[in-house]
């Protein structure tokens, strides 16, 4: 049995999901597509084999002829539809941020919670990457003893006029909340927010630099430039007592040329996640086949939205502000 999937949303990360289905994941049929704009739903149809186009995004949340559902829409429209799914109570993945804000994500964990299954997987994507998962088997393995930091960078090319610092912490570095806490295996307890002063910092995109204590004892930093220029580039290292690991990033090509050896960087994050991106989606379709779940829970799409909160807080008051979380239900351990 194929397990039919419906996206909702084929922009960039919607068309690239439609594209891997179709192509590189056993068991799963892009039954339908559902965008905004038709024309680019149709296109993507047409491109990747998708069997129908959906009228809405409800209507093909409700379609008996889906047994799944991907969110790749706008941000905002994440909170209705991932609750549309779990009350039809089929499996849905959905792009990060699970909501704009940590009271409606909260609200997704209750509904879930109410179900008493878990149904909602969010996208942080790191949690298949084959670097991010060796990190986190080497530091299981205590060869190096137990983690004391986790330094973290994240810099994109250019962000858009709209781009600024609050959603530098809610769209960017939440991959880092994410990530921090499943490799330490903790909860992120405080954060100190700065902004460096001098030229050309003073724009709504200019670096934002977080300092965490973790409820575990290990700290973490992370920065966000999302204007850095010269490339897509996402940096990890854990200090531990006996040593250190490092993420490599994906490299393919050298160049030697002009009396310089170089590597290129992308210009933005699928050519370097393509494998995390790929591995996710057949994790999803096998945990859907055998009953199960996989990867950022509901839970964790509210502790991320959590962290971005007291993050901007913090960045804004100038003071380290505390990470608050609700309870969390027994449904997610």
């Amino acid at each position: 049995m194929s397990v039919r999937v419906g996206i909702i949303g084929v922009g960039i990360m919607g068309a690239d999901h439609a594209r891997t289905l179709a192509t590189q994941v056993p068991g799963a049929t892009l039954q339908a597509i559902f965008d905004a704009d038709a024309a680019r739903a149709k296109a993507v149809a047409a491109e990747t084999g998708a069997v129908s186009l959906a009228k809405g995004p409800v209507a093909l949340i409700n379609d008996p002829a889906i047994d799944a559902v991907i969110l790749a829409s706008p941000d905002s429209t994440h909170a209705p539809l991932t609750l549309a799914a779990i009350a039809a109570g089929k499996p849905v993945l959905c792009e990060k941020p699970l909501a704009p804000t940590a009271r409606e994500a909260l609200e997704i964990v209750a509904a879930e919670a109410l179900r008493g299954k878990r149904l909602v997987q969010v996208g942080y994507m790191r949690r298949f990457d084959p670097a991010y998962v060796e990190l986190k088997a080497r530091l299981g393995s205590g060869a190096l003893g137990p983690a004391l930091m986790f330094h973290c960078f994240h810099r994109n090319v250019a962000a858009p006029d709209w781009f600024d610092a609050k959603m530098a912490i809610g769209n960017s570095a939440v991959h880092e909340f994410d990530i921090a806490r499943w490799l330490l295996d903790t909860e992120l307890a405080t954060v100190q927010g700065f902004k460096p002063r001098g030229a050309g910092t003073n724009a709504a995109a200019a670096p934002v630099f977080l300092v965490f204590e973790t409820v575990a004892g290990p700290l973490v930093n992370v920065e966000v430039f999302n204007n850095a220029a010269y490339g897509y580039d996402v940096r990890g290292e854990l200090v531990c007592e006996k040593g250190t690991l490092a993420l490599r990033a994906p490299t393919r090509t050298e160049i030697r040329a002009a009396f310089a050896h170089s590597t290129a960087y992308p210009a933005d994050w699928r050519p370097w996640f393509a494998d995390a991106y790929r591995l996710q989606l057949q994790a999803w379709i096998r945990a859907i086949e055998s009953g199960d779940s996989v990867g950022a829970s509901a839970w964790d799409g509210y502790a991320a939205a959590a962290v971005a909160e007291a993050g901007w807080e913090s960045l804004v008051s100038g003071t380290r502000a505390k990470v608050e979380l609700a309870t969390r239900p027994a449904l997610y351990g």
